[in-house]
């Protein structure tokens, strides 16, 4: 039955493989002088190979083993860590065995939630050894025998047969065929091998035999950089830093205060006790310690959503670093195509032809169901009506040596036989004359300008054969590529189509999808570091013919720009660019490798839906955001308000139970604002700590002043005892820390943007439980109904009067926001 062309046009270039770039000979000179020596057909001895394996080491991936637990106590080392293990000291110290068990427990859980997080990711070197070859025929000795893959050497001649894996780096020495060099460049469709072209470690060959020289094996193999760059630790996510950020600030002001708590302390004359116990209540109440937990939990709700779109999500800081992907590296194939061939243009070149009949001359000598790419194309756009009434009597099928497929035919129209191939090889077939074949030339550099395979197609009626006609068959656009780039350009994304096809292919594309033609071919990059690199990868609107390092090294440069990147792909080639990323994107129908390496898996094709989650990330983003200026607030209010009623009062203002119960209670209840309702940005988000820091320090230094004259005012004017002042003030921070939430989740006054029921249900419902608790005396002294209600409403007149002073801080940052602009400019 029928055959195709498939890859039977395209160009081969000697010595060169995936991506048009030359395979590395990892030889030493003299290896190499000595197999030039030999005959082309021979091989190594036993003798010879045993030498060069001692040298080059085995044809296997080696893989770093870490330590599980060196990487779990990692997660017990930084900011917030240190100070909940100095709180975890001092309450040991002062025998609060109570304040122990509960600091030891969240010290624990943040340390666990980390550890798992990081643990799921390491997966991508073990999905990447599954690729490689096993076993391979190489000839030893004068005779061909099978060995394991892994004792191949350079200078080894191996064969690959249909359906084999290509065991390790070479030239062909030998044959012909065809190879699926998706590993390399994510391109499905077979290149073409002759004698003289490269071979990769990890292509697969889908027609022929051909015979090759192993050149480079192991981790010297492209397969094998695939798989270093791909070990190699990912950044530091900006949720990670921003964490760490906040917590280094956090923990030098509880420094400084404890600092002046104990100096104040000796001064007086108080004891090593009670000094310790100062300085206990003042870590505890500056220790953000549910910050990474609660930050965690808004990104594990927006990662649920993700799910119900069609993306999980492996590693939760990717949805956080989503909402800042200001550059999406975009595979071509699959994500910005459909990846699979289309007929994009019929030229006629016979009188008295048209382009359907050209269409079904080369439908004729395709197969049906025969799952060949270019066959289904064809077949596609002839439509199944015009082939109604003709039967195929005899067949040749394509093969690499001919390069086309030829039918006789039996049917209404005059055609007895038909063909379709290789440009060169139909040409041949039908001994054109010098003006057709000048006109095939003309229509082949057309095709080639516009990234089209070129076709011909040749019938004979019962005489000669004639060319009739030339197909152009590309992999089109998706229908909503388009519509999805304007999308994200309104979003500030911008894309880049990063493709290991032809230069010619992916300038198309770009133009047809209105990205810009400003198209980069690899090789272009390949010597450029530094600045040059950076300037280069920042101009291009895409890249062509990129193999795994290729696309590593974009990524980097683009964030060594200050950039935040996200990297799509679906095959192993893309392993490593998608580990480096901020955000790596395996898309629908990824290997396994790739979904390793990955932090998102989409399970729909296109980029729609990887838009969709830019926006939704935002979201999340801002919900972050706002937990993390309410839980800075927090900090700041409280642990200034207890050093400075210690410094000037010499008094308890809360124990430190109270400031654990404040900590759980209030933390517990705004795990609820991961389902607030919130306002995304319409531009990419990142952490700016100052804008963070400033506006929590004025809302925190205001709520600081309201709460000290409250204990001035229950102190002296009121005269309550200090038990009744402890209970008071924990009313007083846990009501008033509540309504900061209202605040800090809107930039405008309070009342712009309505908060969920969720949120608004939780935070109602923990104070009506810190009422209760004061009301009752749970785990304090009780206070009565007018001293809760001097609460309430002290707390509601503080939250109407920092509405206003919020307003301003905004006004105030950005003013100086673009000032800064204006002066840098």
């Amino acid at each position: 039955m029928p055959g195709s062309a498939a890859g039977g046009s395209e160009p081969t270039v000697a010595s060169h493989g995936a991506g048009g770039r030359a395979v590395r000979d990892r030889r030493t000179d003299e290896d190499r002088r000595a197999d030039e020596r030999r005959a082309a057909d021979a091989g190594l001895d036993a003798a010879q190979a045993a030498a060069r394996r001692q040298r080059y080491g085995p044809n296997v991936l080696e893989e770093e083993r870490r330590s599980v637990l060196l990487e779990f106590l990692s997660h017990f080392w930084g900011p917030i860590p240190w100070m909940i293990e100095a709180a975890l000291v001092l309450t040991a110290v002062t025998r609060r065995w109570l304040d122990f068990a509960i600091i030891l427990a969240l010290l624990l859980l943040n340390g666990l939630v980390g550890f798992w997080e990081e643990h799921q990711a390491r997966g991508a070197i073990a999905a990447l050894r599954k690729r490689l070859a096993k076993v391979a025929q190489v000839k030893r000795d004068g005779q061909w025998t099978t060995l394991p893959a892994s004792e191949l050497v350079p200078g080894d001649l191996v064969r690959v047969v249909r359906g084999q894996v290509v065991p390790a780096d070479g030239t062909v020495v030998e044959g012909e065929g065809e190879v699926d060099e998706s590993a390399l460049t994510g391109e499905s469709l077979p290149v073409a091998k002759n004698p003289g072209d490269g071979m990769y470690s990890g292509s697969a060959v889908s027609r022929g035999g051909p015979v090759v020289r192993v050149l480079a094996t192991g981790a010297d193999t492209e397969f094998g950089r695939t798989a270093q760059l791909t070990g190699r630790a990912a950044p530091v996510s900006h949720f990670q830093r921003a964490v760490v950020n906040i917590g280094k600030y956090l923990s030098l002001l509880a420094l400084a205060l404890v600092a002046v708590i104990v100096v104040l302390s000796l001064l007086r004359g108080s004891g090593v006790t009670r000094t310790m116990e100062f300085a206990l209540v003042v870590v505890i109440a500056s220790i953000p310690v549910a910050l990474p937990a609660v930050l965690s939990v808004t990104m594990a709700v927006g990662a649920r959503y993700l799910a119900g779109r069609e993306a999980v999500v492996s590693h939760l800081p990717a949805v956080e670093e989503m909402a800042g992907v200001d550059v999406l590296c975009a595979d071509k194939t699959g994500t910005i195509t459909r990846n699979e061939l289309a007929v994009a243009d019929v030229v006629v070149l016979r009188e008295g032809t048209d382009e359907g009949r050209v269409l079904l001359q080369a439908a004729l000598t395709a197969e049906p169901g025969g799952g060949d790419p270019v066959d289904e194309a064809v077949l596609e756009a002839c439509g199944a009506e015009r082939l109604e009434g003709w039967e195929v009597t005899d067949f040749t099928p394509f093969d690499s040596a001919r390069k086309f497929a030829r039918a006789e035919v039996r049917g209404p129209g005059a055609e007895r036989a038909v063909a379709k191939g290789a440009v060169q090889a139909v040409l041949g077939l039908a001994e054109a004359d010098a003006s057709v074949a000048q006109r095939v030339e003309e229509v082949t550099r057309g095709f080639a300008g516009r990234g089209f395979r070129a076709m011909a197609v040749a019938c004979a009626d019962g005489g000669e054969w004639r060319v009739t006609g030339m197909l152009g068959l590309q992999d089109p656009p998706r229908e909503d590529s388009r519509a999805t780039l304007e999308e994200a350009g309104r979003l500030g994304v911008q894309v880049r189509m990063v493709t290991g096809d032809r230069v010619e292919i992916a300038r198309e594309i770009c133009g047809r999808v209105g990205m810009g033609t400003d198209v980069l071919d690899a090789g272009r990059i390949e010597h450029l570091q530094g600045d040059d690199l950076a300037r280069a990868v920042e101009r291009a609107d895409g890249f062509a013919q990129v193999v795994p390092e290729d696309k590593y090294r974009i990524v980097k440069a683009l964030q060594e720009h200050g950039h935040i990147v996200g990297m799509t792909g679906d095959g192993v080639n893309d392993a490593p660019a998608l580990q480096r990323a901020d955000a790596g994107i395996a898309v629908f129908g990824a290997t396994d490798a790739a979904r390793a390496a990955s932090d998102i898996v989409f399970l729909s094709p296109g980029l729609s839906t990887i838009i969709e989650a830019v926006h939704r990330s935002r979201e999340v983003f801002r919900r972050m955001k706002n937990y993390a200026i309410y839980r800075i607030t927090e900090t700041i209010r409280v642990v200034l308000f207890v050093t400075a009623t210690i410094v000037v009062f010499a008094f308890f203002p809360v124990t430190p139970i109270q400031v654990v119960l404040l900590a759980i209670l209030n933390d517990a209840a705004i795990l609820s604002i991961a389902y607030d309702r919130v306002r995304p940005s319409s531009r990419p988000e990142r952490w700016d700590l100052t804008e963070v820091m400033a506006v929590a320090a004025v809302l925190g230094l205001f709520g600081l002043v309201s709460t000290f004259v409250l204990v001035w005012v229950t102190h002296l004017p009121l005269g309550l005892a200090d038990a009744d002042v402890r209970t008071l003030i924990y009313l007083k921070l846990s009501v008033s820390g509540h309504l900061t939430v209202f605040l800090a989740r809107t930039r405008g006054p309070f009342w712009s943007y309505r908060p969920s029921w969720i949120l608004l249900t939780a935070v109602i419902g923990t104070q009506i439980l810190a009422t209760a608790i004061a009301l009752t005396g749970f785990l304090m002294h009780p206070i009565g109904w007018s001293l809760v209600g001097l609460v309430w409403g002290w707390a509601f007149a503080e939250f109407l009067l920092l509405d206003p002073v919020k307003l301003m801080a905004y006004r105030v940052l950005e003013r100086h926001g673009k000032a800064a602009k204006a002066v840098s400019s």
